[in-house]
């Protein structure tokens, strides 16, 4: 029989092992664990407009309250039924409101009402917060409503707030100053940890501000002036809509905000800052302090260069790159204005927006979005509107132990757990790069899934050789390309490739989402990236204990390649 020699072999088997290598793999992954969920049917939706939807919940179904006392309401977040539309004599939410609110409308210069929001009162009613603003300028009034039931009628309590009383003292006093006060209007009231009533609200002008609230009248305690400036905003810098999210596992307030004007050349997009405390200060993942964030007064209105580089984007303009049919679904414009809510253990958190679509002019329509966190506590968003799957248990944050404290198997590696079982301090702030934030959430120190080893591990002729395999995939994953939308929370947050927000916006621990490698999908199902061609042929040889063919270190060293690649 004639010899073969080394590299002979090498060669003839290279296709085979490659070949057998796949049906090895796919055999030993298939059989590794039980069978995924069955793929879900194709979702169907009946879409509704409310443009600044505020999410309250009842026993019965979900309902949002916005602009232009529209209102709708949901049994599953995907079939919506509108209930109220129009500020006329016959919106079912008063019995007249063109009366019922007549000395808001005439503060206000205005015949409509803005960003209504509704919450539950200790006595089991409704309350609306209303609010008025004459549009041109921050000349507002904002005031409150009840009714026994959460459709109404609502019956009027009264104006407790206003703005834009040019040259005359304002409610703290001083004389009315628009770019240091706030504009009365986007209010949301809720109860913090603590179980105090809180007011949030502010938009442009001078910024966002916060009041405590008397949970009987629903009213400000006396004498707060306007409340505590919050956070960011200051010479009519176009920040909005806030909204106070606050989550038990994590142990922090999340402040959502909406930078740039609403309508379809605006540029809104969703803003997030973070604080142990209710009353701030709010800090985005680069560490900056969002009362930082204002307009440079010495520039006309409006001016966002200033504020762009604050607070981590969420969602912004986007296009998907494999949907081709214009309008909704196939990506957003202007998304904003958000409201949110949890189930009472946080398996469930969802983001309600309005948005704008490509090409459909000012059209809008309400979307819901899951929230998820990563391992340091900060907000991700799902890049594709909720469709009825269930909530994916992998990767969540510990369950509370008893006494609301969280298990010590915490998800922030190397903080010591503070009062009330949460971490001391967040995070250190991270780079402005994919890198730092896919460090962020893969620290050092920790031990790799699967028995895989560190790099510190490898021999040193490997090393480089895997360095620039993991960045390849980082890459991939993550990072820009021309004609290719960015994944939500990537710096940029989906804005337009080349436009200054995607150079210059933060990036941090919630930046990333494991979208896939298009940075689009969030379903199961993805597709992973070709492995290398060479790994395969070598692992199976390995397998076979074919050492006669190569090395004992040169097949240690593919497998250590292998499995820092595919199992980091």
């Amino acid at each position: 029989m004639a010899s073969i020699s080394r590299r002979g072999l090498f060669t003839q088997t290279a296709a085979l092992t490659t070949a057998a290598g796949a049906t090895a793999l796919g055999t030993s992954r298939a059989a590794a664990g039980p069978p995924g969920p069955e793929p879900l049917p194709d979702p169907t939706f009946t879409e509704v407009s409310v443009h600044d939807p505020s999410v309250i919940v009842t026993d019965d179904s979900f309902r949002v309250f916005g602009s232009h006392l529209a209102a709708a309401r949901s049994d599953d977040l995907l079939h919506w039924e509108g209930i109220a539309d129009l500020v006329t004599p016959q919106n079912p939410l008063f019995e007249d409101v063109t009366e019922e609110l007549a000395d808001a409308f005439a503060w206000a210069n205005t015949d409509t009402l803005w960003a209504a929001d509704v919450s539950e009162t200790p006595d089991g009613r409704f309350r609306m917060y209303y609010c008025a603003c004459e549009g041109s300028s921050p000349r507002s009034a904002m005031g409150t409503a009840i009714a026994d039931d959460i459709e109404g009628p609502y019956r009027d309590e009264g104006i407790f707030l206003r703005s834009g009383m040019w040259d005359e003292p304002s409610e703290d006093g001083a004389i009315y100053d628009g770019q240091v006060h706030p504009n009365a209007i986007d209010p949301h009231a809720f109860i913090d940890a603590e179980g105090h009533h809180r007011l949030v609200y502010g938009s442009y002008s001078g910024g966002i501000f916060l009041l405590e609230l008397d949970p009987t009248t629903g009213h400000p305690t006396p004498g707060q002036g306007y409340g505590i400036h919050l956070i960011i905003g200051g010479n009519h810098a176009r920040i909005e809509a806030p909204y106070i999210l606050h989550s038990r596992r994590t142990g922090y307030y999340y402040l959502l905000v909406t930078f740039g004007g609403l309508d379809a050349i605006g540029g809104y997009n969703l803003r997030v800052g973070r604080s142990r405390s209710v009353e701030g200060p709010y800090l985005d993942p680069m560490g900056q302090d969002l009362r930082e964030a204002k307009s440079d007064p010495g520039l006309p209105l409006f001016d966002d260069a200033s504020i762009e580089p604050y607070g981590a984007k969420l969602l912004g303009n986007h296009r998907f790159t494999d949907v081709e049919a214009e309008g909704p679904g196939a990506g957003y414009v202007s998304p904003g204005h958000v409201s949110a809510w949890a189930s009472s253990d946080e398996q469930d958190v969802f983001l309600f927006l309005h948005s704008r679509f490509p090409d459909t002019g000012e059209l809008h329509q309400v979307r819901v979005h899951r929230i998820h966190f990563s391992h340091d506590g900060w907000p991700v968003i799902a890049p594709h509107r909720y469709a009825g799957e269930p909530a994916d248990q992998r990767g969540r944050s510990p369950p509370l132990a008893a006494g609301g404290r969280l298990a010590a198997r915490g998800p922030w590696p190397g903080h010591q757990p503070g009062d009330r079982g949460l971490p001391a301090d967040p995070p250190a702030p991270q780079r402005d790069d994919h890198r730092s934030a896919h460090r962020a959430l893969a620290p050092r120190g920790r031990a790799p899934r699967h028995g895989a080893p560190r790099r510190a591990d490898l021999p040193r002729s490997v090393r480089p050789r895997l360095a620039r395999e993991r960045w390849r995939l980082d890459d991939h994953l993550h990072r820009a390309r021309p004609g290719r939308p960015q994944p939500v929370g990537h710096p940029g947050g989906l804005s337009a490739p080349g436009s200054r927000t995607q150079r210059k916006t933060p990036v941090g621990p919630a930046a990333l989402i494991a979208a896939g490698p298009t940075g689009a999908r969030s379903r199961p199902g993805t597709q992973v990236p070709a492995m290398p061609v060479v790994a395969m042929p070598l692992m199976i040889w390995r397998w076979k204990n074919m050492n006669t063919m190569i090395s004992g270190r040169a097949a240690s060293t593919a497998w250590a390649m292998f499995c820092a690649y595919w199992m980091p």
